[in-house]
C-alpha cells in the first residue's frame, strides 16, 4: 500500500510539472543565467540523469527535456548550444541556470551570473 501512495504521489509531482510546460518554437528570451557545479555534481536532475556539470546542459522552469538552446552572455557575445535537462533555476528573477562547463564558455564564473539572450534551437 505505502509503495502506491508512493507511486501515486510522484505521478502527481510528474503531472504537475508536465502541465506547464512551453512550445520551444520561436522560444526567445533575455534573462539573468547563474551556473552550477560541484555542489550537485552527481545528484540527479529533474530529468532523472544525474548532474554532470562538465556537460553542455541546462535548467529551465518550463522548456521541455532534451530542448536545444543557444545562450548568449551578451556583455560579451559568447554563446553556447546546451541541452535542458533539469527544471530551475530556483532562484528568483533568473531565467536558466547552466552547467559550470558552460557558465566557463559564457565566461561566468566570476561574476556568478550574466544578462543571456536563450533561444530556442529548431529541430
Amino acid at each position: 500500500m505505502k509503495r502506491l501512495l508512493g507511486l501515486l504521489a510522484l505521478f502527481s509531482l510528474l503531472a504537475g510539472c508536465a502541465s506547464g510546460l512551453i512550445d520551444p518554437n520561436g522560444y526567445d528570451e533575455t534573462g539573468t543565467a547563474s551556473y552550477y557545479g560541484a555542489k550537485h555534481h552527481g545528484k540527479r536532475t529533474a530529468s532523472g540523469e544525474p548532474f554532470n556539470q562538465n556537460a553542455l546542459t541546462a535548467a529551465h522552469r518550463r522548456l521541455p527535456f532534451g530542448t536545444q538552446v543557444q545562450v548568449t552572455n551578451l556583455d560579451n557575445n559568447r554563446s553556447v548550444v546546451l541541452r535542458i535537462n533539469d527544471r530551475g533555476p530556483h532562484t528568483r528573477g533568473r531565467l536558466i541556470d547552466v552547467s559550470r562547463k558552460a557558465g566557463e564558455q559564457l565566461d561566468m564564473l566570476g561574476s556568478g551570473t550574466a544578462r543571456v539572450r536563450v533561444q530556442a534551437m529548431s529541430n
